[in-house]
């Protein structure tokens, strides 16, 4: 039942913003949860998020217009970055950049806010996530430590099979 709650946790982790499938999926495979299970849960949850992001965009966008109306402030840095990318990459790079750069979430908002067709804009922010989730997936179970978690302690930390 412990381990239910867990991918409980990885569907619902994955659908937020900023957490993102790829960032989860490699944080519950650590925690002792099957791999495949996590993966596909990650991406089902990021994949979704991001679907109703693109399907809700003009709404999105009136919302945010209102409040930027409301607070007048400058352009932020993530929204600076992707535009520079969305100039120099065009939608399939700030597809496979962004969500590295500013979340996935916000890569599709932006894909859209800079000219993308929602269906293009879906099919390669997906397409971004599910390249990203399985490259740190493949990363984190033939163990390679990118953070150097291992000489700080807290892979064993985490790990069950001690």
């Amino acid at each position: 039942m412990k381990s239910f709650w867990g991918y409980v946790l990885v569907f619902i982790f994955s659908a937020l913003p900023f957490f993102e499938g790829y960032g989860v999926i490699p944080i519950a495979f650590v925690a002792g949860l099957w791999v495949v299970p996590v993966m596909l849960l990650g991406l089902i949850g990021n994949i979704l998020t991001v679907l109703l992001v693109i399907v809700f965009i003009n709404q999105i966008n009136n919302w945010r217009k209102k409040r930027k109306k409301e607070q007048e402030q400058k352009e932020s840095k993530r929204s600076a970055r992707a535009e520079n990318i969305w100039k120099k990459y065009g939608l399939p790079g700030l597809a496979m950049l962004g969500p590295l750069v500013v979340g996935s979430h916000l890569t599709a908002i932006a894909s859209m806010t800079f000219g993308g067709t929602k269906k293009k804009t879906f099919l390669w922010v997906s397409s971004s996530i599910v390249v990203w989730s399985i490259v740190f997936t493949i990363l984190l179970y033939f163990g390679v430590d990118i953070l150097n978690f291992e000489n700080r302690g807290l892979i064993n930390y985490f790990n069950t099979n001690k």
